[in-house]
């Protein structure tokens, strides 16, 4: 399938925020999908996910998160000052901020002819927190929500996204690596009680053999077959939810 794609400056609260978009090259509507990034930020490899996604029949935008902090682009071959600097730029974001930067794009989508209502979600690593965030907070617009071993779902904080899940409406789908540093041992535990007890249709999945960045090719971590195990949920959580 030929997809088109495009650089778009979205309104956001908080100013205009970078947005790459891909969508098939056909002039009808597209459900659409907001790809969150990792904590390595918007690069080739993230934008070619985009693409997979856009192949799949849905309208992706991928936001740039850092645009707070200018235009953020990170050499990770260049060693730990590259890692500090990423780590860095990661810890800058909050919950909150997204959950702001969401509206925008929300709002932004709902003044597009080529995008339907409905919205899933996705995010990696760093966004699994986000994705659970927005999904409680837009539980009118949100329909779909996946995260892939994502951090700080579960935390002491009050803005804790599980704590949102009596708000979410969505479909949640939960992918964890069996080994990730990055992921506390009372996260999933806590995850399947809650969710246990809620209304949410949801699927927690543990990938056995897999390590924290598994689905990500460019990634020492990367595993070919739980990847591709992952994009196959993903899209079946989509296919029931959004179309």
């Amino acid at each position: 399938m030929q997809i088109q794609t495009s650089h778009v400056a979205i309104p956001v609260p908080d100013g205009q925020m970078e947005c790459y978009i891909a969508h098939p090259d056909v002039a009808r509507p597209f459900a659409p999908v907001i790809l969150y990034m990792d904590a390595p930020g918007i690069r080739p490899e993230l934008e070619r996910f985009a693409g997979r996604i856009a192949e799949q029949g849905y309208l992706c935008v991928l936001p740039d998160l850092y645009y707070r902090e200018g235009r953020l682009r990170f050499d990770l071959s260049r060693g730990e000052s590259e890692l500090r600097r990423m780590f860095a730029a990661g810890s800058t974001l909050t919950n909150e901020m997204i959950v702001r930067d969401t509206r925008g794009i929300l709002d932004h989508l709902s003044k597009m002819p080529l995008a339907k209502s409905g919205t899933g979600v996705v995010g990696y690593c760093m966004s699994g927190q986000f994705v659970v965030s927005a999904a409680g907070r837009f539980p009118e617009r949100i329909r779909a929500a996946a995260s892939l071993y994502g951090v700080r779902i579960v935390t002491d904080q009050d803005d804790s996204p599980h704590r949102l899940i009596p708000r979410i409406a969505a479909e949640l789908y939960l992918g964890f690596a069996e080994h990730d540093p990055w992921v506390d041992a009372n996260v999933i535990p806590t995850l399947t009680k809650d969710l246990a007890a809620s209304t949410v249709r949801h699927t927690i999945e543990t990938y056995a053999g897999t390590e924290h960045g598994f689905c990500f090719p460019e990634r020492p971590a990367y595993h070919a077959q739980a990847s591709e195990a992952a994009w196959s949920a993903v899209f079946a959580l989509f296919e029931r939810n959004l179309t």
